[in-house]
């Protein structure tokens, strides 16, 4: 299929879950365009340009991944690329009610781009860039969380060996 998809998130910082996501959209979609935005109601532990570096390595090895930022609304980001669809993933029955919401307004915005869903890989159901935050804060092991280069982005933020 050569249809071009928004993945959109605030990557901060990007999981292991997101990379499944990721690497799962690129397998059915032609052109997958991931896209960071900071999310407002969050405090950011990595800059914009550091998450698009760290996703632009972890992804590199993937031909039709392509890593933007946005600091506009989704919906007009993909009408500008001519997204036919944004690609979320889902995690449990808890993000399925907030992605409703955001799915019908982008309807609203604009009924000509779809939405799918993927629902993360068991393994991943339980995984939050938060979770992630925290528990390298305190040192503990996120070698199974995060691609090396994120594990290493973040040993060096919380100063950590």
């Amino acid at each position: 299929m050569s249809k071009t998809v928004v993945v959109p998130g605030s990557f901060d910082p990007l999981t292991n879950g997101h990379l499944d996501i990721i690497t799962r959209a690129a397998k059915v979609f032609g052109d997958v365009n991931v896209v960071i935005s900071n999310n407002s109601s969050k405090t950011s532990l990595f800059t914009v340009e550091e998450r698009r570096k760290l996703i632009e390595e972890v992804t590199a090895t993937i031909p039709n991944v392509t890593v933007r930022t946005s600091s506009g609304l989704l919906i007009d980001y993909a009408k500008s690329i001519g997204a036919a669809a944004i690609v979320r993933g889902l995690r449990a029955v808890s993000d399925f009610e907030y992605e409703m919401q955001i799915t019908s307004m982008n309807r609203v915005l604009d009924e000509g781009i779809e939405t799918f869903f993927i629902m993360t890989n068991n393994q991943y159901s339980f995984l939050s860039s938060s979770i992630v935050k925290e528990v390298a804060k305190y040192n503990g092991d996120i070698s199974a969380l995060v691609p090396k280069p994120v594990e290493a982005a973040l040993r060096e933020k919380f100063n950590l060996s």
